[in-house]
């Protein structure tokens, strides 16, 4: 926008510099002819100033030549007129007075337009007498529109040509200075979708420091993560033994008689530290969350492994596990939350349905990158009320009291989505049981 803008103010300057000089040169030539009219003028007989001989401008012989002239007395019309006048009607002006000039234009009746020059002259007479002459030169502006149309059109031909000349070359500029940032984009769009985990390097100077900023963070964020996980694991790991002893204490004292009314109270804390402590146990094997840069995991694969390891758990039971998983499905993140999501998902299936469970996943590209991987369980179970749909995702709640278990499994699953960016819902299954849908990053 701001060179087609520049380029129009040139082309206005530049047109109305052209016509300025056409302007002058006509204002010059009308003075050219107007000389030349005034020495050839000479008195006739009867009265009249006219030309004579040949200085007169052969145009003004010709009629319709587009040059005109005429000489009048100064207070009456009558006077000579070239004959390149005749038939055509030219308003050359009122007289003027001795030393006056005039410049105007006019329209004539066939719709062109002359420019007419007339000044006033005291001229001498052959008796010592002057008297008062008005001589007027007039052309047709035809040719100068001509010219001045022609010249518009060179001009915009070549700012035209120049503009695309231009817009082509900033664009193979753009081009080949872009080059390194679009490059820059792909690859950090390739470690969002875990294609590679760093950025490369040749890149410029100006985007090596952003590169290089970026691989540090990448780098520092996984360091960080891991740090994390293994000082969690550590702190639940270390705690296990204090647990473990206060425990054998416990039952030492109610074997011996010597058991305290407390003694209920202090094992049900400890039951419950030690259903914390493996909660976060298992929390620390999972990476923390999607990291940039990390490989895709094919679902397929961790699908068919839990699928073989549940029909064997479930060995007594007469159970169907349907997969309905793509080729292509893969999720960006770490294999063990996966398998960890997926394994108490169809654990929960596995153990509450009559027969029947299926999981499906897919791509769905109508969503965003973070939640582009569609992941259903599902069984043929009693399934869960709405009520409790909400509830059975806490830390620490069933939704059945009386079946064994520390209602930990839906909770890790919840944190784990959570962790991923992604989402976790719960619907009544076409099947007839639960169906728990999520959401996670994938390609």
């Amino acid at each position: 926008m701001p060179l087609i803008l520049f380029f129009g103010v040139t082309i206005l300057v530049l047109d109305s510099s052209f016509r300025d000089v056409s302007a002058r040169a006509l204002r010059d030539l009308l003075d050219a002819q107007m000389v030349a009219l005034i020495a050839s003028a000479e008195p006739q007989e009867d009265g009249v100033v006219a030309p004579v001989g040949r200085a007169l401008e052969a145009r003004l012989e010709t009629p319709g030549s587009g040059l005109y002239a005429q000489i009048r007395l100064a207070r009456s019309d009558n006077g000579w007129r070239s004959p390149s006048a005749t038939g055509v009607f030219i308003n050359f002006g009122v007289p003027l007075a001795p030393g006056l000039k005039r410049y105007h234009e006019d329209l004539l009746p066939d719709g062109s337009r002359v420019a007419i020059l007339s000044r006033g002259i005291s001229f001498e007479e052959e008796r010592g007498g002057r008297q008062g002459l008005t001589f007027s030169v007039a052309t047709s502006l035809n040719a100068y529109e001509q010219q001045l149309w022609s010249f518009r059109q060179r001009l915009f031909g070549w700012f035209l040509g120049l503009t695309l000349l231009l817009l082509a070359t900033l664009g193979i500029v753009l081009r080949s200075v872009l080059a390194p940032v679009r490059r820059l984009e792909s690859e950090i769009n390739a470690v969002e979708e875990g294609e590679r985990e760093s950025l490369g390097e040749g890149y410029p100077r100006e985007l090596t420091g952003v590169t290089a900023n970026l691989n540090a963070l990448l780098a520092g964020e996984r360091k960080r993560v891991a740090r994390y996980r293994d000082t969690l694991g550590n702190l639940a790991h270390s705690l296990k033994t204090p647990l473990a002893v206060m425990r054998s204490a416990l039952s030492a004292e109610r074997s011996k008689g010597d058991m305290t009314a407390n003694g209920g109270v202090l094992d049900g804390e400890i039951d419950r530290m030690t259903t914390i402590i493996e909660h976060q146990l298992k929390r620390a094997a999972a990476t923390g969350g999607a990291l940039l840069g990390q490989a895709p995991v094919d679902v397929v694969a961790i699908a068919a492994d839990l699928r073989g390891a549940l029909l064997k758990v479930y060995g007594n039971k007469d159970l169907s596990i349907e997969t309905a998983v793509t080729s292509d499905a893969q999720f960006v993140g770490d294999r063990a939350d996966l398998t960890e999501v997926l394994g108490n998902l169809l654990d929960n299936a596995c153990k509450w349905c009559r027969g029947r469970v299926r999981i499906t996943a897919g791509a769905d590209t109508q969503r965003p990158s973070r939640q582009r991987l569609r992941i259903a369980v599902e069984d043929d179970g009693p399934g869960i009320s709405d009520s409790d749909r909400t509830r059975v995702f806490e830390r620490g709640v069933r939704a059945d009291e009386h079946v064994p278990g520390y209602g930990l499994g839906l909770a890790m699953v919840r944190d784990t989505v959570d962790l991923y960016g992604g989402t976790l819902t719960m619907s009544r299954s076409t099947l007839g049981g639960a169906c728990i849908t999520m959401f996670l990053p994938g390609r």
